[in-house]
């Protein structure tokens, strides 16, 4: 089997009190250590936090002429982490089949990433690219009063939350061990970000989540398909389902993180064992093997 190259890249400079790359260090740590059945590598993994300085990225920006087969984008920017050539260079590494995921967060948190062509769209910001629907522009997550919609509260960081599968079981949530066939966990976060399927896109919602304030459904993950030579693609509600800090909190976060966490994660096994096959199957799909 074809070893599959994965860059894991975030879009700010190293930061130490900020959501870098060094605090996805289990998510990183996991893809690099899956293996196929004859002990060999699965996955090569380059984790990185983008170039300092206002000039495109010496990576992404040539990201169409790597041998990168899947791009991991953690846009933990606040508005300003792609340099329009690194766009560019991202939408014609899709129309080479490479494949993108592509994680967000609250309010304006990554909105850099509305300058992607068609996944783009499928993130909602405060400022950018609002939900269509103008009745769910307010507050879910009223605790943390400095952070505005789009904030759906699906619980503490550090807990989980239960999805829901929606529509057929699409391959990057399929569990054979599980008794409906499919991921029943994800990590929880008290203020997620809006997706949605943009109209004209070969994209659907797969899963949702529920707010343990309002009582809101809000849209999880987004799967775009392979079309046109576009690469596969996902557009995932918030980083937080991948770092350190809401898979075992004791991790520890940033100082400007002021929510108490849980610790549900780290006692409930098989919400760690949901996200861990939600990761693999993510990686195999996005590079065409699954």
């Amino acid at each position: 089997m074809t070893v599959r190259k994965i860059l894991v890249q975030t879009t700010i400079p190293s930061t130490l009190d900020d959501w870098a790359i060094d605090r996805f260090s289990q998510m990183v740590a996991l893809l690099g250590a899956q293996r196929d059945a004859r002990g060999a590598p699965l996955f090569e993994v380059q984790a990185r936090d983008r170039d300092s300085g206002a000039r495109p990225d010496s990576v992404l920006s040539q990201l169409d002429t790597s041998d990168v087969d899947v791009l991991w984008l953690l846009a933990v920017d606040v508005g300003n982490g792609l340099h329009p050539e690194e766009c560019r260079a991202i939408e014609r590494f899709r129309l080479r089949g490479g494949g993108l995921m592509v994680a967000r967060d609250h309010m304006d948190l990554g909105s850099s990433v509305c300058d992607l062509n068609g996944i783009g769209l499928a993130h909602h910001f405060h400022t950018r690219n609002q939900e269509g629907d103008a009745s769910r522009r307010v507050n879910d997550d009223v605790a943390t009063s400095y952070i505005h919609w789009p904030n759906y509260h699906s619980g503490r960081n550090g807990d989980y939350q239960e999805l829901q599968v929606c529509g057929a079981i699409h391959p990057v949530l399929a569990d054979p061990g599980s008794a409906s066939g499919a991921i029943r966990f994800f990590p929880a976060h008290p203020h997620e970000g809006a997706v949605s399927a943009p109209p004209d896109q070969p994209a659907r919602v797969i899963a949702c989540g529920r707010s343990k304030v309002s009582g809101e459904q809000f849209n999880l993950v987004v799967a775009f398909e392979r079309h046109q030579q576009h690469g596969r693609a996902i557009a995932q509600s918030t980083f937080h389902h991948f770092a350190d800090y809401n898979w075992d909190a004791r991790t520890g976060c940033p100082g400007f993180v002021s929510e108490a966490p849980g610790d549900g994660m780290s006692t409930h096994p098989a919400a760690l064992a949901d996200i861990h096959r939600y990761v693999i199957n993510v990686a195999r799909w996005l590079a065409g093997d699954l």
